[in-house]
């Protein structure tokens, strides 16, 4: 039975070693995958300060755009709804209170719009 001792203490022995192997490997693994994560995060980061600057730029130019044609699109409406004052005069008082509400609800849409493309932007 010494041998049959000896083998099971060399299989144990044997174990034990592939464990702290595997173990061993485990950390080094995982430390050489925060390293890589680390440069990767650098490299990403770094690169990043110019692109966002002429992203920066680009942002300022299509709101400039942006509220150029906002401010045109207001000045069309304000002068279709001054043409439509007129015909809107003439309307019966029912008619004409129905306008009026169409037109202010229409101002406050045009408004929430004008909110949100001027966020987007």
């Amino acid at each position: 039975m010494p041998e049959f001792r000896d083998v099971t203490d060399e299989i144990t022995k044997t174990a034990r070693d592939a464990a702290y192997v595997v173990v061993g490997l485990g950390v080094l693994g995982f430390q050489r995958a925060q390293v890589r994560r680390q440069e990767l995060q650098k490299r990403l980061f770094e690169p990043r300060s110019p692109i966002q600057g002429h992203l920066g730029d680009v942002r300022g130019g299509v709101t400039k755009r942006v509220k150029d044609v906002d401010e045109a699109v207001e000045q069309v409406i304000g002068r279709i709804e001054a043409t439509l004052v007129p015909i809107e005069d003439r309307l019966p008082v029912p008619a004409r209170d129905l306008v009026k509400q169409a037109h202010a609800q229409a101002r406050e849409v045009r408004q929430q719009l004008r909110k949100l493309i001027l966020q987007a932007a």
